[in-house]
């Protein structure tokens, strides 16, 4: 006896977050050094194609525009937001372009990246779909720099809060003035290098 088979219902959340995934894997890929301001509040990936020796599958995947695996994913949602509410209605200025820009001085304050290895995809998305795309995303390509090494998108936790520890992306890519006032970590680097390229070559 076959199983009874669902309907298809468009408006079911993942299909919707496959939506704004799908959308904005289409959108063009952009170099870093390449940005320039727009307004709008979305989702965005960003691809690397460096020669850091940790991520040499990462790289070999997105060579040649390929860009099929990215190192990160992430969202910018407008003000209203981030104060606790869902920011509908607000205008969400350039949301989105501000976080590019911070994760663009992060990898430039890195001492063994550079930032002419790094592109980025990104898609304005109205606010109440924003989450749904990014955890969409995350889902399908795990991508290292949100479920293995934490804190690439940190900012500065301010003065006095300086007694937590330094995050993993930190203690891999030194240089984030803030950062190097953190607790500094048991791991060494080299360690947490060994982790990545364990688990990159494991990928299908």
């Amino acid at each position: 006896m076959s199983a009874d088979i669902l309907p298809f219902n468009p408006l079911d959340k993942r299909n919707l977050g496959e939506s704004v995934a799908n959308a904005m894997l289409a959108r063009p890929v952009t170099p870093f050094v390449a940005l320039s301001p727009f307004t709008g509040a979305g989702v965005y990936a960003i691809y690397y194609a460096g020669d850091f020796p940790a991520y040499r599958e990462i790289a070999a995947r997105n060579r040649g525009q390929r860009w099929g695996l990215p190192i990160y994913v992430g969202k910018a949602v407008p003000a209203g937001s981030r104060k606790g509410g869902m920011g509908l209605g607000d205008s969400p200025g350039q949301a989105l372009y501000k976080r590019l820009r911070d994760h663009l001085e992060s990898i430039e304050a890195a001492t063994n990246l550079a930032v002419g290895d790094f592109s980025c995809r990104f898609l304005p998305v109205d606010d109440i779909w924003i989450p749904l795309g990014e955890s969409l995303l995350i889902a399908r390509f795990s991508p290292v720099w949100n479920t293995l090494i934490d804190g690439f998108g940190n900012h500065d936790p301010g003065k006095g809060r300086h007694a937590g520890m330094r995050p993993r992306w930190d203690t891999l890519h030194p240089g984030r003035a803030w950062a190097e006032r953190l607790t500094p970590r048991r791991e060494s680097a080299e360690a947490i290098q060994r982790e990545i390229a364990e688990i990159l070559a494991a990928l299908p």
